[in-house]
């Protein structure tokens, strides 16, 4: 089971401080995740040459875009939803009950505050 995954809350929590063009400290939600990467929203804005085309309608396309690149989970850190700050997750197995037949599940905590995610 994964730590971090797509819709989470993340922390960049490594790398170059906005001042000096990076991303550390910046929060936002993750949009996808490529196997030990994530893409979140907001943060680690590359550009990207586009060849210049046209569409059906006629309408130029291409020239300079700017979007997101992956960023490898490790420099990442889950928010808590408690105190909106940085949190390792760790995992509780819980068994639940359910018409007669218990069923165990495996379930995400922040381990500062000890909440579900």
């Amino acid at each position: 089971m994964a730590n971090i995954r797509k819709g989470d809350t993340v922390q960049v929590i490594s790398g170059p401080t906005p001042e000096r063009g990076g991303s550390r400290g910046k929060q936002g939600r993750v949009i996808e995740v490529l196997g030990d990467r994530v893409i979140v929203e907001g943060v680690n804005f590359v550009t990207k040459h586009v060849r210049v085309g046209q569409t059906q309608r006629g309408t130029k396309t291409g020239g300079i875009e700017t979007h997101e690149a992956p960023i490898h989970v490790s420099n990442v850190a889950l928010i808590d939803p408690e105190t909106k700050k940085p949190t390792r997750v760790g995992f509780r197995v819980e068994s639940v009950e359910k018409d007669g037949v218990t069923k165990t599940t495996r379930v995400r905590y922040a381990k500062k505050s000890g909440k579900d995610l």
